[in-house]
């Protein structure tokens, strides 16, 4: 097969949870995908599919970028419809976790696949050598294990799990296919009893329940302690048993008690007493309604294994447990775990020393090298660091000897001692598996470096290990508040060093700087944080003054996946007017001699922007994660925005009582004055009205251009990555393109009076009918009356100028009220919007 492996149409062998996800995932990315099933009993053949995507449509998180995406996957039976796998470059099984299905399905569609088709299978587990076995000999070179973790869409890592058979330049090109076009991080597994992420994740939680019954810790307490507190997902070891299924877990189990029976650890591949119970009764977790916890009335209720009951979620870490966990050096708070007599502290150094010693004894047998078990446990489970760079960070050597001290004393789960490997990586440089030339291969005793294959040049600063160092460039001017850069083109970089990405004054005045600067000595301008989010929008607490200084920015930290799906999906636009009154500091601003002070920082806001929309060289948001408030103003005012898939973007100023006015209800007028059919800019006007008095929070970037926060010529990717790299590319495309600013425009035509008074009229139904309060009313109405262009008569023109006084004014007239007063307070204090 030669490179590039291009996919014009897959195709996904059943509709079923992870099936279903997949084909949803696909069309995202822009694919044509036929979905399979099994034909119905009776009526329409199709119906079992019909189901599945009808299904995909409610499903929260949504595993599609936009509803309509569902209507893209074409719905296909084994016995009508095989045919048409014969167009397919990609077909991906996703059936039962049965081998003599699996084989029965590739028997009946090996025919129709043409010569350059790949064929992958999507189990979890099942040995991809023994698939391959059943396979036609032909086909066994263009076949493999592609291993999505769920939820497709938003889960980073896929392993790629290779046959014997299988031809290197297929495994290349499709691995170069799974990073650009959907998105995701590929780690090369071997053929072992559930790979690499499963082998090690399930292990670590099964350590955790042993030692969780060993120190009679109960399951909520349990996952207080595994969570963020030691860099996990929020969902910790029994939250997350019930998100993924409990059902779904106990096979994973299975499967290791199955196809490990030399493995040292094989007398703790059991599925608990407990778990089989709940299985046995259908409490699956989160799927069902019921699992390890239940949720009754506003309570949430947690499983007690003793007495088989649900009690009230209610224990809480040790106050100088949690103390000694919040501490930043990594060697202290282990030093500190491993000293402490306090049966938290004594479990949390059981399950890390269990899941050090697992690693170190498996890790030649199951992947190539650390930094792939490391990232496959990041990309897949969520942790901030992988099980060695934890180790790495608390001292190798150290940490080396506690293990090797309790393997002797009997204290650990199996008595097999560390691999000699592990004393000779603590006699590098280092102190560990993971250098700046690369990471430890066992099988070659040697630093194995990163891929080289060229889809990998895209990713400009891949995701740090420790033990590895980023530099940023080279630095044209830094202040407190940011640092324009550059990679030794002619692309300027603005990266901001604020709490997540705010905007207040010293900000502001960095931007105007590196815009002038990027003027005289640059051809493109891109602004891109070093890690996400983009912006959370201007920061009226930073507005007079000066912030911390700060340390040049980090290197990227590693998204939590679990996390990144459960806090900013669901719920997100709470969440989001939440960060936007976390912004606001109603105490101090409020005061009399403040609110001067904040329209002076709305209007050099409002100068920015402008500045951005009218420089002389073309300006690129490159945009990962939330962009809410004077970050989506930002996005707005740019001449490009690229954004991975996972961004966020809106203007939620009106959740907390305010309305946009760094440019963003402008931007909206001036939009629809351009849509205006026969001179009337209304029909489009009421749309974005809508979007921003409802504080609406588009939750895929394909939805935020439905919304009309990006533009139709704005370029949407999928892998977060390589989002740097095809911003400069844009920048550079458009500089080389000749590019000018676009002219100012100079007669806007507005909706005027007449507007104000048609939304209204309909705010009054609303307020009559009790959907909205007056507050609402009054918010609703400065909005109107900003967007439609003031009281003046419909179809007069207006400039640019106008519109943004217009915004000052009704942004300080609301932020003077009570009520928004008390609607950022109460945000702040609940996490909540008030409506008031």
């Amino acid at each position: 097969m030669s490179n590039p492996f291009i996919v014009r149409k897959a195709a996904v062998l059943g509709a079923g949870v992870m099936g279903a996800q997949i084909a949803a995932h696909l069309v995202n990315a822009g694919i044509e995908t036929l979905l399979f099933e099994l034909p119905a009993e009776s009526g329409n053949p199709d119906a079992n599919v019909l189901k599945a995507i009808e299904k995909l449509k409610k499903q929260e998180p949504a595993p599609l970028s936009v509803i309509d995406r569902a209507n893209c996957i074409e719905p296909a039976t084994y016995d009508q419809h095989l045919e048409k796998l014969r167009d397919c470059d990609l077909v991906i099984e996703a059936i039962a976790e049965r081998l003599e299905l699996k084989s029965e399905l590739y028997e009946k569609i090996a025919t129709y696949l043409h010569d350059q088709a790949v064929l992958a299978s999507n189990t979890s587990g099942l040995s991809i050598n023994q698939l391959a076995a059943v396979i036609p000999e032909a086909l066994q070179p263009r076949f493999c294990g592609i291993h999505f973790f769920n939820p497709p869409r938003y889960m980073y890592l896929v392993e790629l799990i290779p046959s014997a058979q299988s031809d290197a330049a297929v495994l290349d090109a499709l691995e170069s296919f799974l990073v650009t076009s959907l998105g995701k991080g590929i780690i090369r597994a071997k053929d072992t009893p559930n790979f690499i992420a499963n082998r090690i994740g399930v292990f670590s939680m099964l350590a955790t329940m042993h030692h969780a019954r060993q120190f009679g810790l109960a399951f909520d307490l349990v996952d207080k302690l595994t969570g963020v507190l030691i860099g996990r997902p929020k969902s910790a070891t029994f939250r997350t048993a019930d998100l993924v299924g409990l059902d779904v877990l106990a096979h994973v189990v299975q499967t290791m008690q199955n196809g490990l029976a030399e493995d040292p650890w094989h007398i703790y591949y059991v599925i608990p007493d407990w778990l089989q119970k709940l299985v046995d009764h259908g409490a699956l977790g989160q799927k069902s309604g019921k699992g390890v916890y239940q949720k009754q009335g506003k309570d949430i209720h947690v499983l007690n294994p003793v007495t088989d009951t649900y009690e009230p979620a209610q224990n809480e870490v040790d106050d100088e447990i949690e103390a000694l966990l919040k501490q930043k050096d990594p060697v202290a708070r282990f030093t500190a775990l491993h000293d402490h007599p306090h049966p938290q502290a004594q479990f949390l150094w059981a399950i890390h020393r269990d899941l050090f010693h697992y690693c170190a004894v498996h890790l030649a047998a199951i992947a190539d090298n650390a930094r792939d078990l490391d990232l496959a446990i990041r990309w897949g489970f969520g942790w901030e660091r992988g099980p060695f760079e934890i180790w790495q960070a608390a001292g190798w050597n150290t940490v080396a000897g506690w293990i090797e001290a309790d393997i002797a004393a009997g204290k650990t789960m199996a008595e097999i001692p560390l691999p000699a490997w592990v004393q000779t990586v603590g006699q590098s440089a280092v102190q560990g598996v993971h250098t700046q030339e690369g990471s430890y291969a066992p099988i070659t005793e040697s630093w194995q470096p990163r891929s080289q294959l060229p889809v990998y040049r895209r990713q400009l600063f891949p995701d740090r290990l420790v033990g590895e160092e980023i530099v940023y460039g080279e630095t044209v001017f830094e202040t407190d508040a940011l640092r324009m850069w550059h990679t030794g083109d002619q692309v300027a970089i603005v990266s901001f060093k604020t709490k997540k990405h705010t905007i207040d004054n010293l900000v502001l005045q960095g931007m105007q700087q590196a815009i002038t600067e990027a003027e005289h000595h640059f051809r493109a301008l891109v602004i891109w944080q070093t890690e996400p989010p983009f912006s959370l929008g201007a920061n009226l607490k930073k507005a007079t003054e000066r912030p911390k200084t700060e340390a040049p920015p980090a290197p990227p930290a590693p998204p939590s996946a679990f996390e990144k799906f459960i806090k900013q999906i669901r719920g997100a636009t709470q969440s989001a007017i939440l960060q936007a009154a976390r912004s606001l500091d109603v105490a101090d601003m409020l005061m009399a001699g403040k609110l001067a002070e904040v329209e002076v920082m709305i209007a050099h806001f409002q100068q920015v922007s402008q500045h951005l929309r009218y420089s002389l060289i073309p300006t690129v948001a490159a945009v990962d994660g939330l962009a809410l408030g004077g970050g989506c103003e930002f996005v707005m005012h740019s001449d490009r925005a690229v954004t991975t898939m996972e961004s966020y973007i809106g203007l939620v100023e009106a959740g907390v009582g305010l309305l946009p006015a760094g440019g963003g209800c402008k931007e909206f007028a001036l939009r629809a004055a351009r849509n205006a059919v026969d001179g009337d800019p209304f029909p489009y006007l009421k749309h974005y009205f809508q979007t921003v008095a409802m504080a609406q929070l588009a939750k895929s970037a394909e939805q935020a251009k439905e919304m009309h926060y990006l533009k139709p010529a704005d370029v949407i990717i999928m892998n977060r990555l390589e989002l740097l790299y095809v911003a400069k590319a844009q920048a550079l495309a458009l500089a080389e393109a000749g590019y000018r600013p676009p002219l100012r425009p100079r007669e806007i035509v507005v909706a005027g009076a007449t507007g104000i008074a048609t939304i209204k009229s309909t705010l009054v139904n609303m307020l009559e009918g009790g959907f909205i309060s007056e507050h609402d009313y009054l918010i609703g109405s400065k909005i109107a009356h900003v967007m439609c262009g003031g009281d003046i008569v419909a179809g007069s023109q207006v400039d640019e100028e106008w519109l943004l006084k217009l915004e000052r004014t009704a942004f300080i007239e609301l932020l003077a009220t009570e009520k928004t007063q008390d609607r950022i307070a109460y945000t702040l204090k609940t996490g909540k919007p008030l409506r008031n």
